[in-house]
């Protein structure tokens, strides 16, 4: 799905408050803090702040306005007052945002406190995954380059990749096409093409990468217990390479 240069740049425009959202998230101290605090703090600075609409409320009847992945949750953790981070926790949040009627979605996988060495490894690792994805974006490449480019990395690094759930296409709807797997081989799939706009958003696990859920619920967890991470940003294919609508203040990607 191809998005003419107006309508880049107003998803450019939602991008940049969802960057705003993450900023504050990054100068807060999550310890002690409740998933359900953190989503109704989220509600109001998207609604009341920002003017904006937090676009997971009442998209597949999700009640929240975020996701809060705990540890071994892969994805989809659902916010609740019981759930109270944790010194040695990481957590994922993850966030969409809808503004003049284009949508952008994003995440952070945070450190709450002092976390042990090897899950730091994790969330640094699948932070630059991200990364590894986004370079491969650029006219005449393929979603199959964006996927080789994260698991290569992600195994060099000693971590598996979830391929159960993949980035996708976004715009006037959360999920629109191409999707855009986590894995995969060069020059295969979706030639990319100046003006299209997607997510990309790998989850790498510290163990092996089978999941486990119940039929219809929403929490995914890895099958053997250990921690998983995820990053998230939305792209925007460019005549020359990539834009990243979501870039966060003084964001780079990394060496």
């Amino acid at each position: 799905m191809i998005k003419s240069a107006q309508d880049i740049e107003r998803m450019a425009q939602s991008g940049a408050l969802l960057a705003q959202v993450f900023d504050h998230l990054d100068t807060l101290d999550l310890r002690g803090r409740s998933t359900m605090d953190i989503n109704d703090l989220v509600e109001r600075m998207i609604v009341d702040d920002l003017q904006a609409r937090p676009a997971s409320k009442g998209q597949y009847d999700f009640p929240f306005v975020l996701n809060t992945s705990i540890d071994d949750v892969v994805c989809h953790g659902v916010p609740s007052a019981d759930d109270v981070l944790r010194e040695g926790q990481i957590v994922n949040l993850d966030i969409t945002l809808e503004k003049n009627g284009f949508i952008t979605d994003s995440s952070t996988t945070y450190l709450v406190g002092e976390v042990p060495y090897p899950a730091r490894r994790l969330v640094q690792a699948t932070y630059q995954a991200m990364w590894k994805g986004i370079a491969a974006v650029r006219p005449g490449a393929h979603t199959g380059d964006i996927g080789h480019a994260i698991a290569r990395f992600a195994r060099e690094q000693g971590y598996t990749v979830v391929k159960e759930y993949c980035g996708h296409g976004i715009g006037r709807e959360m999920h629109e096409e191409p999707q855009i797997l986590h894995y995969g081989h060069r020059g295969t799939g979706v030639e990319l093409q100046e003006g299209m706009v997607f997510t990309i958003e790998p989850m790498l696990n510290q163990g092996k990468a089978a999941i486990r859920h119940q039929p219809d619920a929403w929490p995914v967890h890895t099958r053997d217990g250990k921690r998983s991470a995820q990053f998230e940003h939305t792209v925007a294919v460019t005549s020359t390479g990539v834009r990243v609508l979501t870039l966060r203040k003084g964001e780079r990607a990394p060496k």
